[in-house]
């Protein structure tokens, strides 16, 4: 048994699929990617000194501690934090001119037992 499509028919059916094709060439055609750049390179890494190291206890409660305050160089330093243990918590600090104040009352208030190093990260 053989079937015949009417020759308008199968030239309908033709032009539908050439503009179906045409309609997703021109939608992939128009896809834009940005211009970007790419580089790597190598610097050195200067560490800063620390000195000065002073702890505050808490008046009520000596065995915390309320902040910490030290020197430090180079005195550009812009974000400075530090940590009293070993993956314990971060303290944002401010440094002004060199000589920096880190309050360790929060997030979580640091103790005179838990403090069994400190470690002190800063950027430029």
């Amino acid at each position: 048994m053989t079937f015949r499509f009417p020759r308008r028919r199968l030239l309908l059916v033709g032009v539908l699929a050439i503009a179906t094709a045409s309609g997703v060439f021109a939608y992939a055609a128009t896809n834009t990617v940005p211009s970007t750049t790419l580089g790597a390179g190598a610097n050195t890494i200067s560490g800063y000194t620390v000195s000065s190291v002073v702890y505050s206890l808490n008046a009520t409660t000596p065995t915390n501690l309320d902040s910490v305050a030290f020197t430090i160089a180079p005195t550009t330093a812009t974000t400075v934090k530090v940590q009293l243990a070993a993956a314990g918590t971060w303290y944002s600090c401010s440094n002004t001119a060199g000589s920096v104040t880190c309050n360790t009352t929060a997030p979580v208030q640091a103790t005179a037992a838990g403090a069994t190093q400190l470690t002190v990260v800063g950027t430029q």
